[in-house]
């Protein structure tokens, strides 16, 4: 679903192409790597001592190499080809999450206030937590800027996943906490032991995506993060 209310939304950026002019240039240049070894061949049969001409064996041996090397040229131009087309669908996937809000590792929280036309004021963030293991039991603390715990939220029995979390303001109190930037930390326990796999995760919005050398990158409001980093996407 599309974040509303949450995040404000950077424009969207134009996708940066991926160069795709690699698998052509593979092709190529096995044709002229059989060129080059028949032109080589053909060169050393013509100017070969006539009373001691290339045996039969010599010959094979020749022509079983430039089989053997015609052969990886073209696994690796299937290779490149797989991986060009890997990039592309990936790219496509990535451009499908400009707008949205996606869930990364962090602490923060942004606690964001709105006021309707009746004056109602009302106050949200959006943050989650990631188990990879099963918990007997969460607790997440939230933090203001000088480190004092204003909310405190529990969860029972919670499966391996990742859990989206939204926190209305309210704090320990019943008193409505400025909006602002918070921090939060996660401890699940199972059999009376700490878990050391549960991650915090925080709200990125995702502007624009970027294709290189380094693959698919999606830019965010926290900055720049890779497909695999998204831990769920909202």
């Amino acid at each position: 679903m599309t974040i509303s209310g949450v995040i404000d939304t950077p424009v969207a950026a134009p996708i940066n192409t991926t160069n795709t002019g690699s698998t052509t240039k593979s092709t190529t240049d096995v044709g002229a790597d059989q060129d080059k070894f028949m032109k080589l061949l053909v060169t050393q049969l013509k100017n070969q001592d006539p009373l001691n001409p290339m045996d039969n064996a010599a010959m094979t041996s020749q022509l079983a190499q430039l089989s053997t090397v015609t052969g990886i040229n073209k696994v690796n131009a299937t290779l490149e080809s797989l991986r060009t087309d890997q990039a592309a669908s990936q790219s496509l996937t990535a451009t499908n999450l400009i707008g949205k809000g996606v869930l990364v590792a962090g602490k923060g929280v942004d606690l964001t206030t709105s006021t309707d036309s009746a004056g109602n004021t009302t106050s949200t963030s959006v943050f989650g937590i990631d188990l990879a293991s099963p918990a007997e039991s969460v607790t997440i603390s939230i933090q203001d800027k000088a480190g004092a715990v204003v909310r405190t939220m529990s969860m029972k029995s919670t499966d391996v996943g990742t859990y989206p979390i939204t926190w209305d303001g309210t704090t320990d109190a019943k008193t409505a906490a400025p909006a602002g930037s918070y921090t939060f930390t996660v401890k699940a326990v199972s059999a009376g032991k700490t878990l050391t796999d549960a991650t915090p995760l925080q709200l990125a919005a995702v502007a624009s995506v970027s294709t290189g050398s380094g693959g698919v990158k999606l830019n965010t409001s926290l900055g720049q993060f890779a497909m695999s980093d998204i831990k769920e996407v909202l």
